[in-house]
């Protein structure tokens, strides 16, 4: 079977190998144009790029590709198109192409966390399982037919970063048996239940802004589902402290959210929530390197029984 690959970020680069290892044959990838990334604006080519390249396979970038990949698709002549975070909504004129459809890797149970950021959203509003849909797309957002679905747990030590990672792979092994089912024509279709349908927006770096007021438990899941990006933070005066990793403290306290209990190499850096107390383990002050909140305090002082964001470092 021809097939032409969709997708862009590390989450795409196992179902793509996992394609490149089948019986099929891998004719054309599309991905998102080079972009510059980091400090230094270093232009650099997304990961399903370096994949493509490293096996010779033909790589297309259209800035839009219902403006100008159509013509491309329709040389490259896919039986079956495949898409997993590609980043692009697909015109009915691209979905058309391919003999077979187009089938989706979408890490959420579907209907549930439609969008682009399913795995944070799952994280933030603090759900126990999340996993992995293929779906026939269609030329709404994630509202195609679904095929196969795989469950995964969420662990209280699992970040956006990590789950996405595990759920990259757990997607590359559902979309080579949703492709085996398909040629075998015994894959399950099931619409999608609108009434049990929840769509999340993108991510914004304001989302990762810290308000103590909320419960211990919520900033536990903020902080979590922020990693790798936008990464939590506390707005200060100097900048934003970055915290990238936090765990609930037992600590007792009738002090105001925001208030820091304790700030010191030895118990930490504690912070007063709507409910608790939260410790704030890894954070990253402005213009330094990212650390553990207890090997900063070694060398500077936040001053403890004073809201945090009045902290100058």
């Amino acid at each position: 079977m021809r097939i032409v690959f969709m997708g862009t970020p590390e989450f795409s680069v196992p179902s793509l190998r996992a394609l490149l290892q089948s019986d099929d044959t891998v004719v054309g990838v599309f991905t998102q144009p080079d972009r510059p990334k980091g400090r230094g604006g270093r232009v650099q080519m997304s990961p399903v790029k370096e994949v493509a390249l490293e096996h010779h396979i033909p790589v297309f970038q259209p800035i839009k590709i219902r403006r100008d990949g159509l013509e491309d698709l329709q040389t490259l002549a896919p039986d079956l198109c495949v898409t997993a975070a590609f980043g692009q909504i697909l015109s009915q004129a691209i979905l058309d192409v391919p003999k077979i459809g187009t089938v989706n890797v979408h890490a959420s149970l579907l209907p549930r966390h439609r969008g682009a950021a399913p795995v944070n959203w799952a994280i933030l509003q603090d759900d126990k399982t999340t996993g992995v849909t293929t779906m026939l797309t269609d030329a709404g957002i994630d509202t195609g037919d679904m095929l196969l679905k795989r469950e995964v747990p969420i662990s209280d030590q699992d970040t956006a970063g990590t789950l996405l990672a595990t759920l990259s792979h757990t997607g590359a092994e559902l979309l080579i048996e949703t492709i085996r089912r398909l040629k075998a024509d015994d894959c399950p279709r099931e619409k999608q239940d609108e009434t049990a349908m929840t769509y999340d927006p993108m991510l914004t770096k304001e989302m990762g802004a810290i308000n103590f007021t909320d419960s211990t438990r919520m900033l536990f899941c903020r902080v979590r589902a922020m990693n790798p990006w936008p990464c939590a933070y506390v707005p200060l005066a100097g900048g934003a402290l970055k915290v990238w990793q936090a765990q609930p403290s037992r600590m007792k306290t009738d002090a105001a959210p925001g208030t820091v209990l304790a700030a010191d190499p030895k118990q930490g850096l504690i912070v007063a929530t709507g409910d608790g107390a939260i410790e704030l383990e890894e954070i990253q002050a402005p213009n330094a390197k990212r650390m553990s909140a207890k090997a900063f305090l070694l060398g500077r002082s936040i001053e403890a029984g004073k809201p945090l964001k009045e902290a100058v470092l």
